[in-house]
């Protein structure tokens, strides 16, 4: 069976297209940063591949600040679990290099060591043993953080990568709807406050 000539020219133009597939298909993000050469291929036939791939049946997401994944809206139990621990594996490490002063925006210059993960279990033992997660456990998962393309491996230790932004979107929103819900409250109060004062007329 011969591939039909226009597809045949548009696959040609895809050298990378049966790699970024098995990447994409095991749930990792393509960074720009860790595969520079890999990105650029996207990124130059962005078209072709997120068209190629919704006609397969997959969304492919590029994001401007350097990372691209499949997106699904359905996940299993398992895919649950694991997406909530490292939400939470990521939280208390900003919270961490926030107190410490760290400038946050410039996340994927941090080294993360063994020493300091375990300092940040102490910091949030509480939170994170109600999750099951103690000082092992949270190598454990940013060694599954590396799988999936949110943190690259050194030999000192670990990098956040680009792709962390998808969490870092998520706990921004988080806090401006818990703000939102904080200023509704107060205004509800103060409304409350101003129907306990007399008004002008009777206080006259």
């Amino acid at each position: 069976m011969t591939t039909p000539q226009p597809l045949a020219a548009t696959l040609s133009q895809m050298p990378a297209l049966a790699e970024l597939f098995r990447l994409f298909l095991s749930g990792k993000h393509l960074n720009r940063m860790a595969e520079p050469a890999l990105w650029a291929e996207l990124e130059k036939q962005e078209a072709s591949y997120v068209g190629l791939f919704a006609a397969l049946g997959f969304d492919l997401r590029l994001d401007a600040r350097g990372f691209a994944w499949f997106h699904s809206g359905d996940a299993n139990s398992n895919i649950g679990k694991i997406s909530r621990q490292l939400a939470l594996l990521f939280m208390v490490i900003f919270d961490a290099q926030a107190n410490a002063g760290k400038a946050l925006q410039r996340y994927t210059d941090w080294l993360i060591d063994s020493a300091w993960l375990a300092e940040v279990y102490k910091q949030q033992q509480d939170l994170l043993d109600a999750e099951g997660l103690n000082a092992d456990a949270l190598v454990e998962l940013l060694g599954r953080a590396c799988t999936l393309g949110f943190a690259a491996a050194e030999p000192a230790g670990w990098r956040l990568l680009p792709a962390v932004c998808r969490y870092l979107d998520h706990f921004e929103a988080l806090a401006l709807a818990a703000k939102d819900d904080s200023d509704e409250a107060y205004g509800v109060a103060e409304d409350d406050r101003a129907l306990d004062r007399p008004d002008d007329e009777e206080s006259n």
